[in-house]
């Protein structure tokens, strides 16, 4: 932080951080595999057509079915906390630069397996039809636009209050 220049704070649990573009990226990758963490099974507004589920279940069960595949751990509830918080930014990008939200918002989902992006920097780049190098500086000015927001609401939309 250069000298004479004063920063809001984010006040955070147990520390208090400027709000800066390592900071800002750092805590949507955070959300982003915490909500791939999240399970995709429960209630939900899904229909369920046949009862060949239970039987696939079942099979699973005792071992019949097919190989285990890994999930990651679900998250406590101060995870799920900070990640209702960091997706909240993600709005703070105005309305009319909806591609700018689309690129962060799909840049922030990070596996939480194996702690790579999910969408590339050229995969995002062919998804919208543009060069990965302007994705790449679109992403980096919805970032910028994030932190200035955060900093004009003096942390009050960074931690929820």
């Amino acid at each position: 932080m250069a000298q004479g220049q004063t920063t809001r704070m984010i006040a955070n649990d147990m520390e208090c951080v400027a709000p800066d573009e390592k900071y800002v990226v750092a805590r949507l990758e955070e959300a982003g595999a915490t909500l791939l963490a999240l399970p995709h099974t429960g209630y939900s507004t899904r229909l369920h057509t046949s009862s060949l589920d239970i039987v696939r279940t079942a099979l699973e069960a005792y071992g019949w079915g097919d190989e285990v595949r890994a999930r990651p751990m679900v998250s406590p509830a101060r995870k799920i906390d900070e990640m209702e918080q960091a997706l909240a930014w993600i709005p703070l990008i105005p309305l009319d630069r909806y591609v700018l939200r689309r690129i962060v918002g799909a840049r922030s989902l990070v596996s939480p397996l194996t702690g790579r992006h999910v969408f590339a920097w050229r995969r995002l780049a062919a998804a919208i039809g543009a060069d990965h190098k302007a994705v790449q500086r679109w992403h980096a000015q919805g970032i910028g636009l994030i932190v200035a927001a955060l900093n004009r609401a003096g942390g009050d939309a960074a931690t929820g209050r």
